[in-house]
């Protein structure tokens, strides 16, 4: 009869656990460590899969894990945890883990976890590698899932297709993909596929042979060369046009490439990983993009939630976006009130990430001491427009704009690159709005 391990340090879990599997017909050993796990034989004994919780008092999940791969290397693993993020999850998986499952435990996800894991058990191959930092956060299920899918596919080499609005991080998975990947030492390379034309995205893609073009006084080498073994990243995929399209598809299918101007032949190592912001399926049902390049790049997809679906993960962004904030603005800014979460909690988010942190930065710019407050937040404001925080005499829209950038530029130390940076504006316009308003630097005449 097969026999079931659990350890968890939550009793009534455990009790709940061990009777459900029970039910089903398994044979179950429960303890509440893993120190108990072990000295009851775990290591040597007749198990034949283990269930365990990630934080445990004493020798915790992860080493409780390591010491199971390196005694009985053919017995699958789960992990359960309420502690999950990116850095476990890809430590659970690399290390050995078959699965790895978020507390509050769906119990039809762990039966189905524990159906396959046993099927699998005679197949079961662990690959070690190191666990990568990544900026990727969120407690909510949907990114529980992102990481557990980021750690699955880093251990392979197949082509990844992340789909998600702008400013939900694709490119940030996208690095921690390759980050946690065996060719981590390999160049990580991006191309923006709709912020070049065509002639020079085939160029930079492919390289070009001296004199191919006008300028061409040089070979070239492209990124697709370039990146040898590791992760080419091609943002914004669904903007490519068709003919461009049939030479990604030779690219992934054939694995060969030609640079521009030559007619040498040479081969493709690296991984493929695109991303985009539009409906791919709908593009090919319109005839603006290949239904075979489609499939091909279609192979693994992992979707970015957009920040409205997963708004209790907002308070945790924001505390870790607050760091590079208060650094970049040139603020010690160390709290952010509850009544301005409870702002940022309710606003829709059209720019996911990359909305909050500029929100964020002009809260930090607007905050006085180190405290943002709620009047600070004004996630609504086109354009990044100072909340009212008192009634103010009327004045045109030429005296508020100077009245904010001087502010701006107060507030980083006269730091040009910064306040452009906030201001999203382009270091000569700045310079001239400067010279035009007669804004002086302190201490300068």
């Amino acid at each position: 009869m097969t026999k079931i391990t659990l350890v968890d340090d939550e009793p009534l879990l455990l009790r709940t656990l061990a009777m459900h599997f029970e039910g089903r017909g398994f044979t179950v050993a429960a303890y509440e460590s893993a120190d108990a796990a072990l000295a009851g034989g775990l290591a040597d004994g007749d198990t034949d899969l283990l269930i365990t919780d990630l934080r445990l008092p004493g020798i915790d999940g992860l080493e409780l894990l390591r010491r199971i791969v390196e005694q009985r290397p053919g017995m699958p693993v789960i992990i359960m945890t309420a502690f999950y993020d990116m850095e476990s999850t890809i430590a659970a998986m690399h290390g050995g883990a078959i699965e790895f499952i978020p507390k509050p435990v769906d119990i039809a996800r762990l039966d189905a976890a524990v159906d396959l894991a046993l099927m699998r058990a005679k197949d079961f191959v662990t690959l070690s590698a190191p666990v990568a930092t990544s900026p990727l956060l969120g407690k909510s299920p949907a990114m529980a899932d992102i990481f557990r899918r980021i750690a699955l596919v880093a251990q392979t080499r197949t082509s990844v297709l992340i789909l998600g609005e702008s400013g939900t991080g694709k490119e940030v998975v996208a690095r921690a993909i390759h980050a946690a990947g065996a060719q981590r030492d390999q160049p990580f390379l991006a191309v923006n596929c709709a912020a070049l034309v065509e002639t020079l995205l085939e160029s930079e893609l492919f390289g070009h042979a001296r004199g191919a073009f006008t300028g061409a006084h040089a070979a070239t080498r492209g990124k697709v060369d370039a990146a040898g073994q590791g992760t080419l990243f091609l943002d914004e995929i669904g903007e490519l046009s068709l003919p461009m399209q049939g030479k990604l598809l030779r690219l992934l299918e054939a694995r060969e490439f030609s640079p521009v101007g030559s007619t040498e032949v040479r081969r493709a190592n690296a991984r493929f990983i695109a991303a985009t912001n539009v409906d791919l399926a709908e593009r090919v049902s319109q005839g603006r993009f290949r239904e075979d390049l489609y499939y091909r790049l279609d192979v693994f997809p992992i979707r970015m939630p957009p920040l409205r679906e997963r708004r209790g993960d907002i308070p945790l962004l924001a505390e870790h976006l607050l760091g590079r904030v208060s650094q970049e603005v040139g603020k010690p800014i160390r709290q952010i009130s509850n009544e301005a979460l409870d702002t940022l909690k309710t606003h829709d988010w059209p720019g996911n990430v990359r909305e909050l942190e500029n929100v964020l930065t002009r809260a930090a710019v607007l905050a006085r001491g180190e405290l943002i407050a709620a009047v600070d937040i004004n996630p609504r404001a086109p354009g990044g427009t100072e909340p009212h925080h008192s009634e103010a005499p009327l004045c045109s829209l030429r005296e508020l704009e100077t009245k904010h950038v001087a502010r701006v530029l107060a507030a980083t130390g006269w730091h040009k690159g910064k306040a452009c940076e906030i201001l999203g504006v382009s270091r000569t316009r700045l310079e001239r709005r400067i010279r035009d308003a007669g804004l002086k630097a302190p201490g300068k005449a």
